[in-house]
């Protein structure tokens, strides 16, 4: 029988590789780890006494190329950014650009009359303002102190 010594740093080494691997598969080309997914727009959820306020940043897109639906605890919105073939002189094309489809699907912290939502896209950004429902406008918590 072999005696093998014990070594930390071989173990940190292993450890290591491991992480290092890891990590390349998250940062890997989000086409193939997501399904074909390539971009999911950032948000920005507010909320007062009335409504929340929700904002998507989709820079590039026209409004005919995303869809957004409304229940009345959440906002899922879904599109696809299209791809523009440029040829160059020299044969070589780079784009650091993500094309492909996108989903989001936002819960909301309150319900929502999802008939009486509004929506505007300026420069990037579609701004989403959901009236809460009359219930949780309304909505009186006793609290018990023990």
């Amino acid at each position: 029988m072999a005696l093998i010594r014990y070594s930390p740093f071989r173990e940190i080494d292993t450890l290591q590789r491991e992480m290092n691997r890891l990590f390349d598969t998250i940062s890997s080309s989000p086409e193939t780890e997501n399904g074909g997914l390539t971009f999911v727009p950032p948000a920005e959820l507010s909320e007062t006494s009335d409504a929340i306020h929700l904002k998507l940043e989709i820079p590039g897109m026209e409004p005919e190329n995303f869809d957004v639906q409304v229940t009345a605890e959440s906002v899922s919105i879904s599109g696809e950014r299209r791809s523009q073939t440029i040829t160059e002189q020299q044969g070589m094309t780079r784009s650091e650009f993500r094309y492909g489809q996108f989903r989001r699907v936002i819960p909301l912290p309150a319900r929502v009359k999802n008939t009486d939502v509004q929506a505007e896209y300026k420069n990037g950004i579609l701004q989403l303002n959901l009236p809460k429902a009359e219930e949780e406008k309304n909505k009186v918590v006793k609290v018990n102190i023990g």
